[in-house]
């Protein structure tokens, strides 16, 4: 059977309340059982006391006897004893022999509890709590020393009795406070379960919803339950999701028109430089600069694309126009494509060819491809001081893997979970805009794959990008 884990503000509040107020009251049931044990205890020795220092006195009127109907006085007093069946009368000689006992039959056995001896030598009464050593049952015992009329000590009145009883009147006390205990934890459970309730259920609303903001969902908003310290809480998470939501929406839109201007300037220049570097009357150096301005303009012309791109992620606007592709020939065809102008750099991009069967699936093929190139124009800025970059597609287990590794330094550890968020560059010195892999994982995650990064076993970065088959 499954054992539910206590834990958070619930197992503090059992630790702290509920501990406590059993381990107080366990003290307490201690310490009411301790303090019945020793009335109890106290009142039975102090009658037993009692008994003894009257019967003594009662003897003491008989010591004009002498020693054979001293004795005789004692056992007849044994035999005539009235409260027998509740205590036990005994006459002890002082060699520790029984002499005479209220239960009516004895012989000569040695008692050898403490106290007997103790009477003897200080000549006064004294006391026993422990087991018998004859039948090693709990008892009490009280023994007065009887004085002959010459002073000499002859022997020892003895009263004796079973706690048994009384131990289980203890023990019942305590069953009772216990039980007491019991109800009274049930009840601080009972009664504080609504206030706890009251208390962990809208905090793990604002938990969860306060998990959906941080996962994006700016703008949502948690109800509000109780005018107190959670919906204080409740309201600043409230108002921190609007305010999110409206930064979030002023930045999109401020991108999305900042693109929008910036394509038409950018179509003119590239335009242009095309025309001018098609001209015969350029000088050496001056196509040499055309070169670069056509060159960096085709980049600010892709990282537009990727700010469109990624405001139509923000806005819900992205879409997908699928149809069944051979995802086999895109990837090649964009890897022979990128692989020559990576060779103009100096880097090595190695086709690991399969005989895989990869059957066409339902993808966008415009889309897929923008992933492939961003990927490996990923591996040659931020690895190419390896030079060289291994890409290869299979089928595995029913998805098609595609795999695009850079044998550059790789990612460091602690930035490999927030290289796939939006703007995020790390401590990479490569130019970019820092949100070409966001829009790479979303647009493989609209596809149903995944998109995961790591450090390869002999360096370099891997970027696997998983795929159904069928959708």
């Amino acid at each position: 059977m499954a054992v539910m884990k206590v834990k958070g503000l619930r197992r503090r509040w059992l630790i702290n309340t509920v501990g406590v107020i059993t381990a107080v009251g366990l003290v307490c049931v201690f310490g009411i059982t301790a303090a019945f044990a020793a009335y109890y205890y106290s009142a039975m020795e102090s009658d037993m006391r009692y008994r003894a220092r009257t019967t003594t006195d009662f003897f003491a009127d008989y010591q004009n006897l002498n020693y054979n109907d001293y004795y005789q006085s004692c056992i007849t007093y044994a035999q005539t004893f009235e409260d027998k069946n509740n205590i036990e009368l005994q006459f002890i000689s002082t060699q520790g022999d029984l002499v005479a006992s209220s239960y009516g039959q004895w012989s000569v056995e040695v008692l050898t509890t403490s106290e007997i001896a103790e009477a003897i030598a200080t000549r006064g009464i004294r006391s026993f709590k422990g087991a018998s050593p004859q039948t090693g049952e709990r008892i009490m015992a009280v023994s007065s020393p009887m004085i002959y009329k010459n002073g000499e000590v002859i022997g020892v009145l003895r009263y004796v009795t079973s706690t048994r009883i009384m131990d289980m009147q203890i023990v019942y006390i305590a069953l009772i406070c216990l039980f007491a205990l019991a109800i009274v934890v049930a009840i601080v459970l009972l009664s504080s379960n609504y206030f706890i309730r009251s208390i962990l259920n809208p905090l793990r609303e604002v938990i969860e919803k306060a998990k959906l903001i941080t996962g994006g969902s700016y703008g949502i908003q948690i109800q509000k339950q109780y005018d107190d310290e959670i919906g204080e809480l409740t309201d600043a998470i409230n108002e921190m999701s609007l305010k999110i939501n409206e930064n979030e929406k002023m930045q999109t839109d401020f991108i999305s028109s900042l693109s929008h201007e910036l394509r038409t300037p950018l179509t003119a220049i590239t335009g242009w430089s095309e025309t001018l570097l098609g001209s015969d009357n350029l000088d050496k150096d001056t196509r040499r600069g055309m070169k670069i301005i056509h060159r960096e303009t085709m980049r600010l012309t892709e990282m537009v694309v990727e700010l469109l791109d990624f405001t139509r992620i923000q806005d819900g606007r992205m879409t997908l126009n699928i149809e069944l592709a051979d995802i086999r020939s895109e990837f090649e065809d964009t890897v022979f494509m990128y692989g020559s102008r990576l060779q103009q750099d100096g880097i090595d991009l190695i086709y690991n060819e399969n005989d895989d069967d990869i059957p066409e699936i339902s993808c966008d093929p415009k889309r897929m491809r923008q992933v492939f190139l961003n990927i490996l124009d990923n591996a040659a800025k931020h690895g190419g001081e390896g030079k060289r970059i291994e890409a290869s597609i299979c089928l595995e287990e029913g998805q098609v893997v595609v795999r695009i590794r850079d044998f550059g330094s790789g990612i460091p550890e602690d930035e490999l979970p927030l290289v796939k968020k939006k703007f995020y560059k790390g401590s990479s010195k490569a130019r970019g805009s820092g949100i070409g892999l966001a829009v790479c994982d979303e647009i493989v995650q609209m596809h149903g794959g995944t998109l995961t990064l790591d450090n390869a076993p002999d360096g370099g970065t891997l970027v696997t990008v998983t795929l159904p088959q069928s959708r």
